[in-house]
């Protein structure tokens, strides 16, 4: 069995998130249209979260660390 690397699954989310950037908006309209960049939106804010999480395995636990405190302007 591969062991767990959590940078690697780290690397995966950055992945995912520039994929949702890349994503082509389909031929869709009105609340489709409304519904799927909602749901891009979402995904790219999830995916960018995860990805700058700071991740421990300590003991079979994995840890993310995600600091959601507004960047001080100092």
């Amino acid at each position: 069995m591969a062991t767990f690397d959590p940078q690697e699954m780290l690397a995966r989310f950055r992945d995912r998130a520039s994929s949702v950037k890349r994503r082509q908006i389909p031929p869709v309209e009105g609340d489709a249209r409304r519904e799927f960049i909602r749901q891009a939106e979402l995904d790219f804010q999830d995916f960018a979260m995860l990805s700058s999480a700071e991740a421990e395995l300590d003991d079979g636990v994995l840890t993310l660390r995600i600091d959601l405190r507004p960047k001080s302007d100092s």
